[in-house]
């Protein structure tokens, strides 16, 4: 089942914004050298091996632009791909094809990286209940599309927003005064503007575990930056309480090893903000 941020219509105004910032007025190359009227065919390349993103998102591209298009899927987004292999055909008007080319390709090489990542990432962390989830350190105005990739590569998305659920980061905790202020503050915040989304806060230290659990009214205990004794302690002080997340500086290396530490979701940034994009290429024939 798709994630609730993915309707049609926030779908659709990313690929207006997309085609205003790349094609504006026209696509002089296309116009200028390409024969009116002039169809063909182009295949879509896959030049690396991974996990295919964004067929889907492709196909609404070329159709945006021109619903004359036909788009024959041969690899679906999820499918595992290698090497030489085509991802679908794309046949009608050839300059429809040329000026819709580089915003399917750099949807799709990003999302497949992506994608790919967040696979191989989620295979190392299966023989525990931990969950791999993305951030919001995406790309601005691209973060849809990478959410989507996290999604289609097997992790879970963490909010989407600042305003789909309440983070108290430890800033937030700072300048509220500690974290039953942060708490409290948040709880009747909600409750006067009748919002109802879930509560988030981020731990450093056992101490500030333990003021959430005598605070309570949260749904999600942050874990950040703790080493793994300290995460195991602070996983068993909750005891399933509250649903836990381990987040900051993890990488491939220690994944594993946090997972083990018993937590529910571990957050790793790095799913979207570094990232190296599959080779993608679209070619005619």
């Amino acid at each position: 089942m798709k994630p609730s941020y993915l309707t049609e219509q926030a779908i659709q105004q990313f690929i207006q914004a997309a085609f205003a910032e790349d094609i504006g007025p026209g696509d002089y190359s296309s116009l200028a050298a390409i024969p009116e009227g002039k169809v063909g065919r182009a295949r879509l390349l896959i030049k690396g091996d991974g996990i295919l993103a964004g067929v889907e998102m492709a196909e609404k591209i070329f159709k945006r632009y021109d619903p004359g298009l036909q788009v024959e899927i041969l690899k679906s987004d999820g499918e595992q791909v290698k090497f030489g292999d085509i991802g679908l055909i794309v046949s009608g008007s050839s300059a429809s094809i040329l000026s819709a080319e580089r915003l399917v390709l750099n949807c799709m090489q990003r999302m497949s990286g992506i994608a790919t990542l967040t696979h191989q990432m989620t295979q190392k962390i299966l023989h525990t209940k931990a969950r791999l989830m993305d951030t919001r350190k995406t790309t601005p105005n691209f973060r849809l599309m990478e959410k989507w990739a996290v999604h289609i590569g097997g992790g879970v998305n963490h909010r989407f927003a600042l305003y789909d659920m309440v983070m108290l980061k430890d800033n937030h905790v700072d300048f509220a005064g500690g974290i039953p202020s942060a708490i409290a503050r948040t709880r009747d915040y909600l409750d006067k503007n009748k919002l109802e989304l879930k509560i988030e806060v981020e731990t450093r230290n056992l101490q500030e575990v333990q003021e959430v659990l005598e605070t309570g009214g949260v749904d999600y205990i942050m874990l950040d930056n703790m080493d793994y004794e300290t995460m195991r302690q602070a996983v068993a002080m909750i005891d399933g309480r509250f649903l836990t997340e381990a987040s900051g500086g993890i990488t491939e290396e220690t994944l594993a090893q946090v997972a083990d530490c018993g937590v529910d979701f571990i957050s790793m940034g790095a799913l979207t903000h570094s990232v190296k994009s599959m080779d993608i290429s679209l070619k005619a024939f």
